[in-house]
């Protein structure tokens, strides 16, 4: 078993935990029933990301048009943060108000043209690398700082690295950990198994520190995509001296220009500014508002109420995650006012109907599946295209390397081509097949499941649904000898590149119990050609190869059905200035919020 295929395995749990959280977002949140024109233009649009040198990795950000320092911005949160820890960050809401209070090597920046930039953060510029894309070296900029006014040093952004190796740390990132060791999930952990907190280090030939300013890493293979994994929340920059191990989970030291004056799990939180904090050292970030008073338990459909009110406090309000729940989102799109008080744009989150291929081995039936399902309806019973939006392939639209190919016309036959499933049935010789189809049992997809078995029964299909309760679900589609033969779920990427999507869902290396393989797909030729790709040092150029690959894939073998794009809408206070959807982050971008007068 390769180094990948373990690691994956480790952090699809982890990735899972997101993909969770927003789908449980999007059960509350909606959408209407036509595009807005913004939206309709970044249709087909080439997502590129460059990787800066050190003039633009240089502060301060640009100034936002009309911003001004002072007041309060409430925060409408419906989640509670379980992780404060860098390392332990892995879900959206947290990796919002991560922007806020950790920073780390790298970072993305939006330029004025409205493409993005990877640029430095504690470091000078994205990296460099040399020995074949095998080392990568980062200098620290001057004037960076913890809130207790400590210096960040070479020491703590080895100690950062290093504690992930901890048996603590159980939620976060493990790509530079394998890229370093040669070895996936547990066996990366042997490495270091009790962290730094015993006196131990990573060898030089893994992590050198050679002064105080200076990182090196050294991985076992070429690596093209390391500043974007450093640009990872997972990757914020932890004190070596103030670490307090699982305690630093609820109190953490902080680098970015807020820090935590209070937390209550489950109902509060006051961030206020840290005067530690120079501008200077950052090119993204801002320190607009004197504080962030953030106030959780608050469901997607009452921060909507609030926010579309715009009454007293709710006029300097919005939210980290919370989206436009269904029921208003007619609302917004019909009202003026309070649609230009909103912000909207892709989620990195694809949906796919995951099809068994342990249990359906004919390819043709396979085929009768993906053509039969009705996308649209999906969409639909999700709220509309202000929530999602139908899929043509495997790969998200916020992915550098996208291309919107449409292999079993989902789009083009957006409730699905029953006659063509039927036909195909037919030749394989299992009409009248028994197909297990589970689901969870949340309202969408309570509905969409109505519409799903109803093609698949036309076509032949004798369907069998089975509902499993949300809490479950993944628990269950997520064993290997699930009893299953089709389950939807979804897949974000973690970076804007589909090296963390193609591998994760089907590298064959990966088919084991809670592995995001959920189709048990294994083809040596792909897996081999997913090798292939990894090398390649120019990310643009792997990319494309990417985008290639599962297009093949999806035509070749039929492992899922790609169902939606998800998407979301956000609304904030009249007096809320500076907010726009970050297509870096894929929400509402914090940093950059100022309170009007």
């Amino acid at each position: 078993m390769s180094a990948v295929s373990t690691r994956t395995a480790r952090s699809a749990l982890a990735a899972l935990a997101a993909g969770v959280l927003f789908l449980t977002g999007c059960s509350s949140g909606g959408g209407g029933d036509e595009q807005s024109e913004t939206e309709a233009k970044k249709q087909g649009k080439d997502i590129s990301y460059s990787f800066a040198d050190e003039a633009a990795s240089k502060g301060p950000a640009p100034e936002v048009e009309g911003a001004r320092e002072g007041g309060t911005i409430k925060m409408l949160q419906r989640d509670t943060f379980s992780h404060l820890d860098p390392a332990q960050i892995y879900v959206s809401d947290e990796i919002s108000l991560s922007t806020l209070i950790h920073r780390r090597l790298t970072n993305y920046k939006r330029n004025k043209d409205g493409s993005y930039s990877v640029v430095g953060d504690l470091a000078t510029d994205s990296g460099k690398k040399s020995d074949g894309g095998k080392t990568w070296t980062y200098k620290l900029k001057d004037g960076i700082r913890f809130e207790d006014g400590s210096e960040i040093t070479s020491k703590d952004i080895r100690h950062t690295i290093e504690r992930t190796f901890a048996p603590f740390i159980t939620e976060g990132p493990t790509f530079l950990q394998e890229w370093m060791t040669g070895k996936g999930g547990t066996e990366a952990r042997k490495s270091l198994p009790d962290g730094p907190y015993k006196g131990d280090h990573l060898p030089d030939s893994m992590l050198e520190t050679p002064d105080d300013k200076t990182i090196v890493f050294h991985f076992k293979q070429p690596q093209a995509e390391v500043p974007y994994a450093l640009a990872m929340s997972g990757y914020g920059v932890v004190s070596a001296k103030k670490d307090t191990k699982e305690k630093y989970d609820k109190k953490p030291l902080c680098s970015g220009p807020y820090k935590i004056a209070s937390f209550k799990s489950g109902k509060s939180m006051k961030l206020v500014r840290n005067t530690e904090w120079d501008p200077k050292t950052d090119a993204q970030r801002h320190q607009y508002p004197d504080a962030f008073d953030v106030q959780f338990g608050v469901s997607f459909e009452d921060s909507t109420k609030r926010l579309i009110s715009d009454s007293g406090e709710n006029r300097t309000a919005t939210s980290f995650t919370n989206s436009v729940d269904a029921s208003s989102m007619q609302k917004v799109r019909s009202n003026p006012e309070v649609e230009k008080r909103s912000v909207s744009g892709y989620q990195s989150y694809v949906g796919y109907m995951a099809i068994n291929t342990d249990r359906i081995t004919d390819k043709r039936v396979r085929q009768a599946i993906a053509y039969a399902l009705p996308a649209d309806s999906l969409v639909g019973a999700f709220g509309g295209t202000g929530a999602a939006e139908m899929a043509g392939n495997y790969i998200s639209p916020t992915l550098v390397g996208h291309k919107p190919t449409d292999p079993f016309g989902k789009i083009k036959n957006p409730q699905g081509d029953v006659k063509k499933a039927k036909k195909l049935l037919k030749a394989s010789g299992k009409s009248g097949m028994k197909l297990t189809f589970a689901y969870q049992n949340a309202p969408e997809w309570q509905q969409f499941s109505v519409a799903a078995t109803q093609n698949l029964k036309k076509a032949g299909f004798d369907v069998q649904k089975k509902d499993i309760i949300a809490d479950t679900y993944y628990d269950q589609i997520g064993k290997i000898k699930n009893g299953f033969d089709i389950y939807h779920h979804s897949w974000g990427a973690d970076w804007p590149s589909a090296s963390t999507v193609v591998p994760n869902l089907f590298d064959g290396r990966q088919v084991q119990d809670g592995a995001a393989n959920y189709a048990h797909l294994k083809n040596e030729k792909f897996q081999q050609e997913m090798d292939r790709i990894r090398k390649i040092t120019d990310p643009d150029k792997a990319a494309a190869e990417w985008m290639k690959l599962a297009d093949r894939i999806l035509k070749a073998e039929v492992p899922a059905v790609p169902l939606q794009y998800y998407k979301t809408i956000q609304l904030h206070g009249s007096k809320i200035g500076g907010a726009y959807f970050d297509e870096s982050l894929h929400d509402l971008m914090p940093t950059s919020l100022y309170v009007k007068k």
